[in-house]
């Protein structure tokens, strides 16, 4: 089932300038910063494409034992219908990766490369988008009205319909601050590493419950412990502009 809620852009519940910023923990202990932004259109082969950003950082204490330097660039077309390119600088640990995937939309493909070593392009589903892409195309979708929000993704490697349910409206508390909150639970059956190796692994995503849809809290359960992302900070283009 594809999703294509707004047609009027004014509606839309993120704009260019818009900036959300993490605290990243390990079970109790402070791991850093995640940043994710809406930064301004790009142009992609002559086309005019939306661009979005995510950072990871972790922090001094954490770099002593293991670093991590990550950064994403995600570009779709400005209709938010499918992803176009999908860039990803790795530096995690002794791990590095600088993973490029390009749509070709024509063929209906995906060519994944590392280091500019390609691998067989795949065949892709109709409408996919890339893993940071299907963040910002879940907030257009409205939960409440199918009881889930689906939508086929991509890492280059594989594409598969990527699946997130309702589990109940929630009111959670940050930092003294309370949100309204939608719950979701993405399903995890095709995501690899610490999570195909966790027999009760789960994700679960706390969304504001109004029409941005903001992430406000994200928690995952992995054999190893806990890891959870809160939000600390929301920047927009008029409020940085009064600063």
């Amino acid at each position: 089932m594809l999703f294509f809620p707004y047609t009027n852009i004014g509606a839309e519940p993120f704009q260019s300038g818009e900036k959300l910023t993490y605290l990243l923990k390990w079970t109790f202990i402070k791991a850093g910063t995640a940043i994710v932004e809406v930064r301004p259109n790009a142009i992609i082969d002559g086309r005019e494409c939306r661009h979005f950003s995510l950072t990871v950082k972790t922090n001094d204490f954490i770099d002593h034992f293991y670093k991590v330097r990550d950064r994403i660039d995600a570009y779709t077309d400005l209709e938010m219908t499918h992803s176009i390119l999908y860039i990803k600088k790795q530096r995690e640990g002794k791990t590095h990766r600088d993973i490029k995937v390009i749509f070709d939309w024509v063929k209906k493909q995906a060519q994944y490369s590392n280091f500019k070593k390609k691998k067989s392009a795949i065949t892709l589903l109709p409408g996919a988008f890339d893993p940071l892409a299907l963040f910002y195309f879940s907030r257009l979708c409205d939960p409440t009205e199918h009881g889930s929000i689906k939508r086929p993704v991509t890492d280059g490697k594989k594409c598969v319909m990527g699946v997130a349910k309702l589990i109940k409206k929630e009111t959670i508390k940050l930092s003294g601050k309370k949100y309204k909150t939608y719950l979701l639970e993405p399903d995890i059956q095709h995501i690899g590493g610490v999570f195909e190796k966790s027999k009760n692994a789960k994700i679960r995503l706390w969304v504001s419950a109004d029409h941005r849809r903001i992430p406000i809290k994200l928690k995952s359960k992995v054999v190893i412990g806990h890891f959870s992302a809160e939000l600390i900070s929301i920047e927009t283009a008029t409020n940085r502009s009064k600063k």
